[in-house]
């Protein structure tokens, strides 16, 4: 590496057609007040969810709702789809990678029901979260907009 190391930055994209916003803006106060760790959200208008950055899929949880995936540089991501839908015991959700499974940026993850989560009193808020904060350097910023699943969202600096 020496002196001319390349930074190492990992490129996150929308996990879903719709509004991107600040995790601050997110119903559950673990999420809001980024207990769990710093990231984005997702106001969701499709079913598709595609994976937010590439890497490996980590645990799937059994109920579906959420899948962890770690980056090429190391950054442990969460994906939850939707708050409360752990109650929802995997209805809404079909996951179609499994754990272990090498993914790309942008790749078809799972499908979320948004009518069923919603007809439950489910949030459908989609939050990709970075779990290992220790590990990024510097947090990019980005504005609250509308987005299409694939799109670039955020750049983070990893240390």
């Amino acid at each position: 590496m020496g002196l001319f190391s390349r930074k190492k930055v990992d490129e996150f994209v929308a996990p879903a057609n719709g509004d991107l916003i600040h995790l601050d803006k997110v119903s559950d106060p673990v999420f809001s007040q980024k207990l769990m760790g710093d990231g984005y959200a997702i106001q969701p208008s499709a079913n598709e969810v595609v994976a937010p950055i590439g890497g490996v899929i980590g645990t799937i949880f059994p109920t579906k709702h959420a899948l962890m995936i770690t980056s090429k540089h190391g950054l442990e991501i969460m994906l939850h789809l939707g708050i409360d839908t752990v109650e929802l015991k995997g209805a809404p959700f079909e996951v179609f990678v499994k754990e272990g499974q090498t993914v790309k940026a942008g790749q078809k993850l799972a499908t979320m029901d948004l009518e069923e989560i919603k007809a439950a009193g489910k949030d459908d808020a989609i939050m990709s979260i970075i779990t290992n904060g220790d590990s990024v350097k510097e947090m990019g910023s980005f504005d609250e907009k509308s987005v299409t699943a694939g799109d670039d969202v955020l750049s983070i600096d990893v240390k």
